[in-house]
């Protein structure tokens, strides 16, 4: 099929502003190559230091420069339910390597912190920059430069993308991201989110909210609602970066360990010491981006993948802007319902064909750059079947034709919607980004006063005293990456949800992020400018009218130009966030992150070398 004259002018577009940082970048790959293995052009000493505790047998194969030795990085720990699975992966990568000649080391470990414990809490400030630290770490453990190739163990919200920008910088290795796979359904997201309503309402105890979300988060597995970790694991494959059909199998089962197997026999054989090298640079290219974009919109994705998409494409030299998203999503069907955009979670999406039928769908009707190189060799193809256990061994065969619950998964001949949900608001308040997949059409157009506060919990106490039975706009400012971190404010869901089923119109603007399961309240996000950075946000004032327009695009302050000229903006009180929970320690990045717009990073300077007023041109 030939590929939709859209996406193709988007592609081109990318690549014509990326030439010159691009070609950097893949400069700077070459160079790193080595002629054999990495190891052979280090020191003796340097050299024993590097596997002096390995086992005997793993010195042998070390010391003679004939077989890889494969990095793992590991996010494990057990309070993410989703990385508690990787507790026994890396003695399962050790013996697959060994069983092909090569070794296994684990190289170091990444910080990996969960935003659901952290939501509402000072912690959460942390969190954004917790990408870019993991980002960092990853570095660290491959500057040792002694491996030749790289096992990323990573789920989810800023793990994955902080592990795909450090392997990056060694995108002269090839990598491949292994998942852990999703926890058993439990307690339906929607029962959860009543719950939680009918919590904000006074109308049931903490022990009755504790129960609900017990039952919801049970066991080990990434948590089954379509938020930003899930995100991760759909972009991994259709970027080609897991094996096939990987990304929503369930951890600790026969079939996901046979999988790891395969995935580290793979990543042995794709080293420079093979006839079938494949670096990660060559994987990760404009194309493959692109694609990544379009399966976040075709499956209704985390809100949070327009700053990680555009961070992650910076790593490799391609510049991305949010206007390409928009553009994408104007042409890209909506082809899921998983919750929040649905009643079903990313169970019954695997279940229902899930990547494989979703791929395919895409290919069929031209939604998709097919020539891209992935970890398999059959490209794209291969993402097109789903993984089995054949007689106990790893086979892959073709995905059902049809769906196995249209109501969840369906096709690009009869989407949920022609469009993928993913605005770009701009207007004199600055631009953003808004998930319109999950917000009804009456509730797509805004026009009401405004409700300013610098915090989510100064939101959740006017709702508390009953300050907010009306239509209104909530202006939560000072969110931004320089104010505090960029934290999400997941927290005013439950008490926005109980006010639009109370029947009035209600939306939020937000130099901050929300979570990547916001859904039914409009919700305009990573407002830029920021407050603490020039923004007019920081002008705003209680009862100002705001009219919030999803359709048309825009989102506009009804403010004379002179008066808001005369304004003084808003300073915020931001001296509670420097301090505690570790804060302190994050005030260089506070203070060096880049927009929202170029991945709120601390890198951006660095992966920049394209002229900025060439950037802002296009």
């Amino acid at each position: 099929m030939t590929l939709h004259p859209a996406i193709h002018a988007v592609t081109q577009r990318i690549i014509e502003r990326s030439a010159h940082s691009r070609q950097h970048y893949l400069s700077r790959m070459q160079q790193a190559r080595k002629n054999g293995p990495s190891r052979s052009h280090v020191s003796c000493g340097n050299l024993a230091h590097s596997y002096a505790a390995c086992e005997p047998a793993d010195k042998s194969v070390l010391a003679v420069d004939k077989s890889a030795n494969l990095a793992i990085i590991n996010s494990y720990n057990d309070i993410l339910s989703a990385h508690q699975s990787y507790e026994h992966y890396p003695a399962l990568i050790k013996q697959a390597a060994r069983d092909v000649g090569a070794v296994a080391q684990v190289a170091g470990g990444v910080p990996a912190m969960c935003d659901g414990v952290t939501q509402g809490q000072a912690g959460m400030e942390l969190s954004l920059f917790s990408r870019d630290v993991i980002a960092m770490a990853t570095a660290i453990a491959l500057s040792h430069d002694v491996f030749d190739g790289v096992a990323c163990l990573g789920v989810c919200d800023k793990i994955v993308p902080g592990l795909l920008i450090g392997a990056l910088s060694f995108g002269h290795l090839p990598a491949v991201f292994i998942p852990a796979g999703p926890m058993p359904t439990g307690l339906a997201n929607s029962e959860k989110q009543r719950v939680r309503q009918r919590y904000a309402e006074g109308k049931v105890d903490r022990a009755a909210l504790l129960k609900a979300e017990s039952a919801s988060y049970h066991s080990a597995g990434t948590c089954t609602f379509y938020g930003t970790a899930n995100s991760n694991q759909m972009l991994m494959e259709i970027m080609g970066l897991h094996l096939p059909g990987s990304s929503f199998v369930p951890p600790n089962t026969p079939l996901r360990d046979a999988l790891t197997k395969a995935a580290t026999h793979l990543l042995a054989s794709r080293t420079a010491m093979t006839n079938e090298y494949l670096p990660l640079c060559e994987i990760v290219s404009e194309k493959t981006l692109v694609n990544g974009l379009i399966g976040l919109l075709a499956t209704g994705g985390s809100t949070n993948h327009t700053l990680h998409i555009v961070a992650i494409a910076r790593a490799a030299g391609v510049i991305i802007t949010w206007q390409d998203m928009a553009d994408l999503s104007k042409v890209i069907p909506l082809l899921c319902r998983i919750y929040p955009n649905g009643e079903a979670d990313v169970n019954h999406f695997h279940a229902a064909g899930g990547m494989g039928f979703l791929i395919r769908e895409l290919r069929a009707a031209g939604l998709l750059h097919g020539d891209v190189k992935t970890i398999m060799k059959d490209g794209l193809d291969a993402y097109c079947k789903q993984p089995i256990l054949k007689n106990n061994e790893l086979a892959f065969e073709n995905t059902p034709q049809k769906s196995g619950d249209e109501s969840v998964l369906s096709n690009t001949a009869n989407p949920f919607s022609a469009q993928g949900g993913l605005k770009v608001l701009s207007g004199n308040i600055g631009q953003c980004v808004m998930k319109t997949s999950a917000v009804k059409s009456e509730f797509q157009v805004i026009k009401a006063a405004a409700v300013v506060v610098t915090s989510q919990q100064a939101l959740q106490d006017k709702f508390k005293a009953g300050e907010l039975e009306r239509d209104f706009i909530a202006v939560v400012r000072f969110q931004g990456p320089k104010a505090n971190g960029m934290p999400e404010l997941h927290k005013l869901t439950p008490a926005l949800g109980v006010l639009q089923d109370r029947g009035f119109k209600v939306a939020l603007i937000t130099d901050g992020r929300m979570s990547g399961a916001s859904g039914k309240v409009p919700a305009a996000i990573h407002l830029c400018p920021e407050a603490l950075d020039g923004g007019m946000i920081a002008k705003i004032q209680d009862g100002d009218m705001i009219t919030l327009n999803s359709i048309e695009g825009t989102l506009q302050l009804h403010v004379e130009p002179a008066e808001l000229n005369n304004r003084v903006a808003a300073t915020g009180n931001l001296d509670e966030n420097q301090w505690g929970m570790g804060r302190e320690l994050f005030a260089p990045l506070r203070a060096g992150v880049g927009g929202a717009q170029s991945g709120a990073s601390v890198f951006t300077t660095g992966f920049e070398v394209l002229d900025k007023q060439q950037m802002d041109n296009k």
